[in-house]
């Protein structure tokens, strides 16, 4: 018999685009782009430190919700909008999803993210947890 796909609805955010803010096929789960948004919708404009903690904190309680968390990462996207935040992000992402052994990773420098105010977006594929 196949796995059921599980469908995690975005929570706690005012507006959502329509899609699944991760989905679960058995082991794995998709985590959708994780932009740093907070819960009423704001956006710390400019501010890429406090974007990605904030993009970090929605990635990790999505995985939480999913049935996994950090230390199940395989592998995450980083998306950024400027190149020179690129030191930075390595920065925080240690602290974020560390200590090592790191997930892959792949960054990318895109020209644009869907709203002109964000800086970043998380995006990954984990192991769920035996629970």
């Amino acid at each position: 018999m196949r796995s059921p796909i599980q469908h995690l609805a975005p929570e706690g955010l005012a507006q959502f685009p329509p899609l699944s803010a991760a989905t679960r096929l058995g082991e794995l789960v998709f985590v959708s782009g994780t932009p740093g948004y907070h819960a009423d919708g704001s956006i710390d404009e400019g501010d890429f430190a406090a974007q990605f903690r904030q993009a970090a904190a929605v990635f990790k309680a999505t995985l939480e919700r999913a049935g996994s968390d950090v230390r199940g990462l395989l592998k995450v996207n980083m998306l950024l909008t400027r190149a020179q935040d690129v030191a930075e992000m390595n920065r925080l992402y240690a602290e974020a999803f560390g200590p090592a052994p790191y997930p892959a990773r792949t960054t990318c420098v895109v020209a644009a993210l869907p709203d002109p105010r964000m800086l970043l977006e998380i995006e990954g594929v984990a192991r769920a947890r035996d629970d």
